[in-house]
């Protein structure tokens, strides 16, 4: 089966591409801290490739934040993605969110 078909997401399901940017940081002084450096549970952030018909807070092209505990991988067409449903996503980062908390991304 050569032939490529169209994906759609399912009920309150998100499709995620895993940011690059979340294996080594750097400190607010200037070390690097390894990505295999023991930290308390740490979030990741993604951006959104697709919906479900259900998802009501996530656009696709936002940036959200999930734990990695709560994710399913899945590779389509030789990429890499994280399948997570909608409530298991902590926030989003878009820019048509109007009330802030004084954080910017």
């Amino acid at each position: 089966m050569g032939d490529k078909l169209p994906i759609k997401m399912l009920h309150d399901r998100v499709l995620v591409r895993m940011s690059r940017e979340d294996g080594e940081r750097k400190s607010t002084g200037g070390i690097l801290i390894p990505a295999t450096a023991q930290v308390a549970k740490r979030l990741f952030w993604g951006e959104v490739m697709a919906i479900g018909n259900h998802v009501r807070a996530i656009k696709v092209g936002d940036r959200v934040l999930f734990s990695p505990d709560d994710q399913n991988e899945v590779e389509v067409s030789g990429e890499e993605f994280l399948i997570l449903r909608e409530r298991d996503i902590h926030a989003v980062a878009a820019s048509r969110i109007e009330e802030s908390t004084g954080l910017y991304l």
